[in-house]
Parts: structure tokens; sequence; C-alpha cells
């Protein structure tokens, strides 16, 4: 007996004109008491007024918007089912030219920008959601653990370069590998007690440690400074020689060492590279890990659970790895970010920006890399160009977000694959 199979096919019209009235009932429904029913004070007395007209015209531009976007919803579904089954593209080839068009890109743009402060601070802010997004993708598009609570470990390598900065005296070299540890520590620290979750209850205890995280830092303020934060953070020096004016034979900094004329822009460009070699081998490191035996098992864990137990892989250690790398590349962005602004509190590291964090991640396809570039210049860079519209910059934030969900629902570069496959050898090896 065969096994029966539906054919995907588009919807007629008739189906269309039917989920158009559909909406045109809602929209009437929803229209009566909002739209077409108002109050006007005549006399002193408050008289109930009809608007049928415009509420008539809210149906019908309800009905007609919802007749058009499952048009072309259904378009652009017919045309990547098409593609995909006629004509399979090799995506690796121009992924590949895309990351290295990127780099270029990144490594020329001060280049192009000395003296333009925004466009370089903007870039920055990049390249920090787009390492902290390298550091998520580990534990959430590589192990499959949903992290609400990811920017606990960003806070934490930020305090920690920072209190060993500015009440011991630390160097941003010197603090770098300690606050990274730290916040693996408290990645560890996060693991252990959750190694029993999944899904929806990891999540809320992931959102409860970000903020016992933010709380513990508001209160302690003998650590912290409290809701005051901490200031006076020193800035990291190019090997010993600061970003400074003056210097003599004596005393050296960076401009006179160069022979270079004074200017701020210095450090800026600095801190952009600084935080360029540090998302690289972020990149790097990962790309490493995922071809190693601990990088496969952290996909076969995002894939099945139980059948990595059947297998004999320690899901506890698995776990525990990807929360703790995860929680270390944070903090080593923390550490960037605290350097960078040179002040720091509470109110950098609240839930919105694990959120963002997230939706880098799942916005540019849960374990692609070059998807959380992608989707981290989008997120960074939309409200930046909203600016002049800052009273519908949000609206227009999560306009975009839904129309990225409506035509990407996998992310923009969703690769959801294997990172090795068994070559034609092994796979005759199997059959045999």
């Amino acid at each position: 007996m065969s096994a029966p199979f539906a054919i995907a096919h588009p919807p007629s019209l008739a189906e269309r004109l039917k989920d158009a009235g559909a909406a045109a009932l809602v929209a009437l429904i929803l229209g009566i008491p909002l739209i077409g029913l108002t109050t006007q004070d005549q006399g002193g007395a408050l008289v109930v007024l009809t608007r049928w007209p415009e509420l008539l015209l809210f149906v019908v531009a309800s009905a007609l918007g919802r007749f058009c976007l499952r048009w072309a919803v259904d378009r652009v579904q017919a045309k990547r089912r098409h593609q995909a089954a006629s004509a399979p593209t090799n995506r690796h080839g121009w992924l590949g030219k895309l990351a290295w068009l990127l780099l270029g890109v990144a490594v020329v743009l001060p280049l192009f920008f000395l003296e333009d402060r925004y466009v370089v601070d903007t870039a920055t802010t990049v390249l920090i959601y787009v390492m902290l997004g390298w550091g998520l993708n580990v534990v959430v598009g590589l192990a499959g653990l949903l992290d609400l609570g990811y920017v606990a470990f960003y806070a934490v390598g930020a305090y920690t370069y920072a209190i060993l900065a500015t009440q011991f005296g630390w160097g941003f070299w010197e603090a770098l590998p300690l606050a990274g540890l730290a916040a693996a520590a408290f990645g560890i620290l996060l693991g252990w007690p959750t190694l029993r979750l999944r899904g929806d209850y990891l999540a809320i205890v992931t959102l409860g440690f970000g903020e016992i995280i933010r709380i513990v830092l508001v209160n302690w303020t003998e650590l912290s400074g409290g809701p005051n934060g901490i200031a006076s953070i020193p800035r990291p020096s190019f090997f010993g020689l600061p970003f400074k004016a003056g210097g003599d034979e004596e005393s050296q900094t960076f401009a006179s060492f160069f022979g270079l004329e004074f200017s701020p822009m210095h450090r800026i460009i600095f801190l952009y590279y600084l935080i360029l070699v540090l998302a690289l081998l972020t990149n790097l490191l990962v790309l490493r890990l995922r071809k190693l035996p601990v990088g496969r098992a952290w996909e076969a864990l995002r894939e099945d659970e139980i059948a990595c137990k059947a297998l004999g892989i320690n899901v506890t250690n698995v776990k525990l790895s990807a929360f703790a790398l995860g929680a270390m590349l944070g903090g080593f962005a923390g550490v960037f970010f605290a350097a960078r602004q040179g002040f720091i509190s509470p109110e950098s590291f609240v839930f919105t920006e694990s959120a963002i964090i997230l939706a880098i991640v799942v916005l540019g396809g849960m374990g692609s890399q070059l998807g959380v570039v992608l989707a981290a210049s989008v997120l960074v860079l939309l409200p930046e160009f909203g600016r002049n519209f800052s009273e519908y910059r949000m609206l227009a934030f999560g306009l975009a977000m839904i129309l990225i969900m409506v035509w990407k629902p996998g992310g923009l570069l969703a690769a959801r694959q294997p990172t090795l496959r068994l070559g034609v050898g092994a796979k005759e090896t199997a059959r045999d």
C-alpha cells in the first residue's frame, strides 16, 4: 500500500478571497469600537457618534492588504520551491566570497572614514554584537540550548575588568584572560543546575540568572558601585603607548612615538581594529572547535539529546563546555565594552541586550557564523538609520523584524547542517 502524500500547490483565487474575507471580518469586529464609534462633548453631554465611512475604508484596506500579502508570500514560496527543485546552487561558493568581501570591507573601512567618528563608532558597535552573537551561537545555534540570560556573562566580563583596573591597577591585556575565565566559571555555574532542563524551562532559568546578576550589581554597592556604576575605567594602550596629547622621550605617547600629530581618532580606530581582531579570533576558534569531537557533539546534542546518550556521549560535559565557551566569549566582549566606554553601570546589561543578541542569532540563522554578521549589521544599523524618525523608529524596527521572519523564517542564512559529513569511502563502508 502506497503511503499517502500531499503535493504543495498555490492557493486558488477563491481561497485567497476567503482568506481576505476573514481578515475583513476581524477588521470589522475590531474596528467598530475603535474606529466606527467615537464620543464627543456637546454642551456638557457626552454623545456617541458614528464614523461608518472611515470604518468601511479600514475594512476594505485590511482585506486588500491581506490579499496582497498572501499573494506576495505565496509567490516567494513558490519561487523558492522551484529554485530548490530545479537549480540547486552551491551556497558555500558564494557564501565564502561574501565572507571575504565583508572582511575586506571591515579592514579598510576606517581608512575611508578617518575623520568620521560616528561611522567608526557604529562599526565598532556592530563588531561588539557580532562577537556576542558568535558567543551565543555556540550555546543556541550549535548546542541547541536556549539561553535568555547571556547578557549576564557580558556583565561579568565588563565588571571583572572594571574592578581589576580601577581597584588593583591591572591593564587591559592582563585582565582580559582573567575576565574570560570568570565569565566561563559563571557559565559552568549556570549550566550545572540546568543540565536536566530543556526548551522553555531552560529559557526561564537562564532568564532568571541574567536578572539575578543585574540585581546583584545594583545592590552590591561596595563592589560594583550600585546604580552609579564604575567610572574612570582605563582605556587600552598600544603596547604601552597611551593615546593622549603631549609626550616626551621619557613618557612617550602613541602620537609622539610615531611622529604623528595627536588626534582623538587614533584611539577610536585602534579600538575598532582591536575588536575586529578579537572577533576574528573568536570566529576562528569556533570554526575550529566545530570540526573537533566537542563541536560535533554540540551539533549531535542539538539534533537529538536522547540519541547522544544512547551513543555514549557525555551530555553533561557537552552542555557545560558549550555554556563555558559561550560565556567566556561574552566575557571577552564585556571587557572590550568596559574599556571602550570607560564607564559601566547595571543599566548597560538589561534583558533587552539578551533579547537583541538572541535575535541576532535567530535572524542570522542558528549555527551560521556569517548569518550572525549580517543580522548584527541589520539590527544595529537599522535603528541608526531611523534616528531622524525617532518617533517611528521602534515601529520600523518591529516591521522589519516581521518582514524578515516572513521572507526568511529560517534566518538570513539558515545553515542548520552538520559541519562534517561522511566521505564516499565511509559511506560505502557503512553501507556494507
